[in-house]
């Protein structure tokens, strides 16, 4: 490295932070909640080639592979002849993509005549087509689900501000204020971005700002390497399961088997199930982005940069038909049920290496919750993303009512949805009592979220998974608490499936039910304290708590 450790260490941080600006631009400028408030979009820097050199700690899924999202574009076109008017869109998830709803943009990065790298945004779009508002439930290809957009370049001065892509993107979604605002929203994030490594350059040079790039994925690298070298090389596996294929069929099993050699990694999901007829599959791309945040939140520090280095040492098998690497044209929207899997699993395998640095399950599915109703002409959509209680580890009990880790969304608070939607209303928001598992550690606790319906016509859509499943524990503890979605009507309890979608009346009342996680290590060992803790603030009941933690409630009295 011929750039000094001083600049290196200025630069590779103030890469990093503009890869932090342009993540809390794109959530600033956004439109819709899914964005604005759950925070639903990622944004990173990549380097000329357009390998991920920095990004933004949003959602982990979105941005594990987005250096291999790029190269579909950079296989489509040349680099060398991209301008600074140039950007390229794409959502194919059989290009490269993840799902459709997930648009990624990536602007170049000049300085002067030279391109230096490449900013990158992707957000989860409220409506981009398809069979119904914000999610088809019922849809059996990809071409059911939206538009697809392959790797394309476009123009900004042409395609853009009233140009043809955005009159075809407008054209083709429901809820264009909010949507169009959000690919707004991911232009400023990027132009953001361009301009914070232009005034590196401009100051450092774009020879040194290009160098520290590179050497700040080596870094990474390093890292990644020293930490799989301290884990125990073997084999070892993992299972880990969905309820069922949204038909009935099931349930769907995620096989990972985990090889450590000296530095170097290996995942094989060879044994996983083949692919369905419904949007559980998982495109390619997401089943490593899964992968990746696993190995990572196990075995390195948090302070390693999730960048292309990461990639290096670790060698992702996933059998093609799979439902973790599908054949065109199978549908994809919920490919985070069966990508969970994937971490679960990979987790459970790592869990016989390290078992000190893994967590027991979680109620770690995404509970993707969409509202809507048609107006004279207009559509109103709401949807949101529901975690659970997190899983227990050895040190500490597991979180209440947090998204999952692969997700990683934030709350939407109850005021933001009734500015925005007038058509229901939040009744209900709490965390359930009883609803985690138990253990030294316990998990940490679900929550209910019920909705009061206020105009006729209105439609709920779900995907989501545990309804049928619950999460596994570790090393003696007790399984977490399922989920489910009913609709109250008149006296009459409707019970949803974990897949599916109703219409609605005026007067309904529309309740998720997110679980808890489960537990680590055995309940006798539990200290008595926590128990008590947990009964003073109402988490726990008493009853459960003398079957669960008997000696301990002898203790206390």
């Amino acid at each position: 490295m011929t750039v000094s450790a001083i600049d290196y260490a200025v630069l590779s941080q103030a890469i990093l932070a503009a890869a932090r600006e342009m993540g809390a631009k794109l959530v600033r400028s956004a439109y819709s909640t899914i964005l604005r408030e759950a925070r639903d979009g990622s944004a990173a820097i990549l380097d000329r080639d357009g390998n991920t050199v920095a990004q933004a700690e949003l959602i982990p899924m979105q941005l594990g592979t987005i250096g291999s999202v790029f190269q579909a574009c950079a296989r489509e076109y040349d680099l060398d002849e991209v301008g600074p008017d140039d950007f390229f869109v794409i959502n194919d998830s059989y290009s490269g993509g993840q799902h459709l709803q997930d648009v990624f943009f990536f602007h170049p990065i000049f300085a002067g005549e030279r391109r230096v790298g490449f900013a990158a945004s992707v957000a989860h779009h409220l409506d981009i087509g398809g069979g119904s508002p914000g999610l088809s439930v019922h849809a059996r290809d990809v071409h059911s689900e939206g538009i697809i957009i392959p790797p394309t370049k476009f123009s900004m001065s042409r395609d853009w501000n009233g140009g043809p892509l955005e009159r075809l993107l407008r054209a083709n979604v429901r809820a264009p204020l909010q949507t169009m605002g959000d690919f707004n929203a991911q232009i400023a994030a990027n132009r953001i971005g361009a301009q914070r490594i232009g005034e590196l350059c401009a100051r450092y040079g774009a020879e040194t700002v290009e160098e520290v790039m590179a050497d700040f994925q080596s870094y990474t690298e390093r890292r990644v390497r020293a930490a799989i070298a301290e884990a125990p090389d073997g084999t070892y596996t993992g299972e880990a399961v969905i309820d069922d294929d949204g038909l009935g069929h099931g349930p769907i099993r995620v096989k990972s088997t985990v090889t450590i050699a000296r530095d170097r990694m290996t995942v094989d999901y060879t044994g996983t199930d083949p692919q369905v007829a419904t949007n559980l599959n998982a495109p390619l791309a997401a089943a490593i982005s899964a992968t990746m945040s696993c190995v990572k939140s196990v075995l390195t520090s948090p302070d390693i940069p999730f960048n292309a280095g990461l990639t290096r040492s670790i060698d992702v098998i996933v059998p093609e038909g799979s439902i973790l690497n599908p054949r065109y044209p199978a549908p994809v929207r919920a490919r985070m049920e069966i990508c969970y899997r994937a971490f679960n699993a990979t987790m459970n395998a790592l869990s016989q290496a390290v078992p000190d640095q893994v967590i027991a399950n979680g109620f770690d599915c995404t509970t993707v919750a969409c509202l809507s109703w048609l107006n004279n002409g207009a559509y109103s959509v709401y949807l949101e993303i529901f975690g659970g209680g997190y899983g227990a580890s050895r040190q500490e009990d597991g979180c209440d009512a947090i998204d999952s880790p692969m997700s990683n969304c934030a709350n939407t608070p109850v005021e933001a949805i009734d500015q925005d939607y007038d058509f229901f209303r939040v009744e209900t928001y709490a965390l359930t009592p009883d609803s985690f598992g138990h253990g030294t550690m316990r998990g940490g606790a679900g929550f209910t979220k019920s909705f009061r319906i206020l105009r006729d016509g209105a439609t709920v859509a779900l995907y989501a998974d545990r309804f049928a499943t619950a999460p596994e524990p570790l090393f003696g503890g007790t399984a977490g608490g399922m989920g489910a979605c009913e609709i109250h009507r008149d006296g009459e309890v409707i019970r949803l499936t974990s897949k599916d979608m109703a219409e609605l009346r005026a007067g309904d009342l529309v309740v998720f039910r997110l679980g808890g996680g489960a537990g680590y290590g055995r309940a006798c060992d539990r200290p008595a304290a926590l128990v008590a803790e947990d009964l003073r603030n109402g988490l726990l009941s008493e009853e459960t708590a003398r079957q669960a933690y008997p000696a301990q409630m002898e203790t206390l009295g």
